[in-house]
């Protein structure tokens, strides 16, 4: 039995991390840190063919929090962008598509600007966003990247839903029964989303996809407030992205990276 259908039986046993956990989230300033240091390595990354690139960000954040990610997506010949909606409330979230017109147009935009397809980057919900945006027009998608996002098991095991209930203005029973039902299915893109056991804001086990030809979880150890910055999460992110459209393969870790990635 694979590792996501394992996490999908053991589901109702899942708790939001441990306080202990939570506290090691301050260790993003020491990411964030890493990542100035690691920065002239990080260049020696391969450059991508100039694509678009639509950058989500997560619960609570906005714009600013993805600035040093699309910094390295624009040094290595991407087109990033911001969502360019204002710090992240849950509020362009939909009961029923999972995420609501603005974001749609956002991509829309950035589709028709440059007359190709846009890959999702999303942080947390941000995930979740792409997700669903890749499921509503595929058309207009590479692929979609995931950080952290808890799109599948348990949508309670984590720290943020009450909060995300009273700012968003809906309740996770609001939700449409086939949207949770479909959400944890992988989108008709290639797909791939980072995860980490030390994550301290929602359960690891609700960030893995399952597994496919067009998909991998690829485990990292981070903050779930370092995603977004994280050497080890640049390194294997630029490797993705430099795949020539519809010629995805997963990421294979190599000699010393082996150290790095599970």
């Amino acid at each position: 039995m694979n590792q996501s259908s394992e996490i999908t039986r053991s589901s109702q046993h899942l708790h939001r991390p441990s306080i202990f956990k939570m506290a090691l989230e301050m260790r993003t300033f020491f990411e964030a840190g890493s990542f100035a240091f690691s920065y002239p390595l990080l260049q020696t990354t391969p450059k991508g063919d100039g694509h678009p690139v639509l950058v989500l960000p997560g619960f609570l954040a906005s714009d600013f929090s993805t600035k040093l990610l699309r910094t390295f997506l624009k040094s290595r010949n991407y087109k990033p962008y911001g969502w360019k909606l204002g710090r992240n409330m849950g509020r362009h979230s939909d009961p029923i598509t999972g995420c609501g017109p603005a974001i749609i147009q956002r991509l829309k935009d950035i589709h028709q600007k440059h007359g190709e397809k846009v890959t999702l980057i999303g942080w947390s919900l941000g995930g979740i966003y792409a997700r669903e945006l890749a499921r509503q027009q595929p058309a207009l998608v590479r692929q979609v990247v995931s950080m952290g996002s808890p799109f599948c098991n348990n949508q309670r095991a984590n720290h943020a839903t009450k909060i995300f209930e009273k700012t968003s203005g809906y309740k996770l029973t609001d939700m449409c029964p086939k949207l949770l039902k479909n959400m944890p299915t992988p989108p008709p893109v290639p797909s791939t989303s980072f995860y980490s056991k030390s994550d301290g804001i929602t359960a690891w086990q609700c960030c893995v996809e399952q597994d496919s030809e067009l998909t991998q979880n690829i485990e990292v150890v981070c903050s779930h407030l370092g995603y977004g910055h994280h050497p080890a999460v640049m390194w294997a992110l630029a490797d993705r992205l430099a795949q020539a459209d519809g010629q995805w393969q997963p990421f294979k870790a190599r000699l010393i990276e082996k150290l790095i990635y599970k």
